[in-house]
């Protein structure tokens, strides 16, 4: 999709202009694959900032031999060089060329002081590196619609394999958490995933009280609280959500306790608009929980940005910066966990939009009891 990542390259050129630097020298494969649609675990790339069209035919990709051919065809249209040490070869590229690139900057916030010496020296003395922090990741904060539809893929993955579970009594007492965490995961594989977001989290009764609970052979019982936070991965994109159910017949303080999550998800969900602050959305679904008495057990923020990364910007919480832009991809997931008693969760993954948000994961959110 080479007009794609063009256009990606195009916007981040906005940027280097507006810093008054002639390239950007760009080390994070992550941020690579967003300009260029790379795929391998070894490459830089030095976008130049001139006026197009001479600044693509300035910016230059560089691989080692391992992915000659795999980078001819993710990278057909940009200057390739083959070097091991893709970064290094850069900097003296452009040490070579010195009025074309005597400012250029790196990507400050994933190049360590050891490393920057290395630039420093390839790039010889008529080079001065300058920090250019973070600039790519706010471009990637507006997903495009190729990047929504991997989102929607992989929430649609993770909406199936949960549906499958349920129905095919893959939640049971008697089973463990890690049994059901590895069922749940290859159940998305079977649904179009390369593979789970991240670690699934599968917490039973007590341990869904920990937010972070990691799968163990604890078994699950009648009448506990399970919560599945769990995503999918389709063509680099992640999804995540979570949901808590119950086996059997849930006790009066679980329901209490799951439609207050509800409400204050509901909450969050309603505030997610163009325009607001994020601490302000993180505010809104938190309101619903404090004023409930819980403050305390809600112990984390509200929710973050989702795609190339499981958790990258924006933040969603009291200390979060900046505003809600359309085309930003967020989690909106509110918990309350009673130490020792039990926890609740609800988490969606939505696209902001002009109007109203949409949402990417489906599954309901009525109290599901197994």
């Amino acid at each position: 999709m080479p007009d794609i990542h063009g256009r990606r390259r195009a916007a981040l050129r906005a940027l280097l202009h507006e810093l008054d630097v002639a390239a950007l020298l760009v080390v994070d494969l992550l941020n690579i694959r967003y300009l260029t649609g790379f795929t391998g675990s070894n490459a830089a790339l030095l976008v130049h900032a001139a006026d197009e069209p001479e600044a693509e035919h300035r910016t230059v990709f560089c691989t080692d031999g391992r992915y000659l051919t795999q980078s001819q065809r993710q990278v057909p249209d940009l200057e390739r060089v083959i070097d091991r040490s893709s970064a290094l070869a850069l900097a003296k590229r452009a040490g070579e060329q010195p009025r074309q690139y005597a400012r250029t900057g790196y990507e400050s916030q994933h190049v360590t002081v050891e490393q920057l010496d290395e630039l420093a020296s390839a790039a010889g003395r008529n080079i001065e590196l300058v920090r250019v922090p973070g600039r790519i990741e706010t471009l990637r904060m507006i997903k495009d619609d190729t990047e929504v539809e991997a989102l929607r893929m992989a929430c649609a993955a993770a909406d199936r394999a949960l549906a499958g579970l349920i129905e095919q009594g893959g939640l049971a007492a008697g089973r463990t958490e890690r049994e059901v965490a590895r069922d749940l995961e290859n159940r998305m594989l079977d649904h179009g995933a390369a593979g789970p977001s991240f670690e699934s989290i599968v917490a039973t009764g007590a341990n869904s009280a920990v937010p972070h609970h990691r799968p163990t052979d604890a078994v699950l019982r009648a009448g506990d609280l399970v919560k599945l936070d769990f995503g999918a991965l389709v063509d680099g994109y992640h999804s995540d959500m979570t949901r808590t159910l119950v086996l059997g017949r849930p006790a009066d303080w679980q329901r209490e306790l799951y439609d207050l999550v509800a409400e204050s998800q509901a909450a969050g969900r309603a505030a997610l608009r163009v325009g607001a602050a994020t601490a302000e959305v993180d505010a809104a679904a938190r309101k619903v929980i404090e004023d409930a008495g819980h403050g305390e057990n809600f112990l984390h923020g509200l929710g973050h940005g989702v795609g190339l990364e499981i958790h990258e910007a924006p933040m969603l919480g009291k200390a979060g910066q900046g505003r809600i832009a359309a085309g930003m991809a967020v989690t909106v997931e509110p918990g309350v966990y009673l130490s020792g008693k039990g926890g609740v969760r609800i988490e969606d993954t939505l696209v902001v939009r002009d109007e109203d948000p949409e949402l990417l994961t489906l599954t309901t959110k009525q109290l599901i009891v197994v």
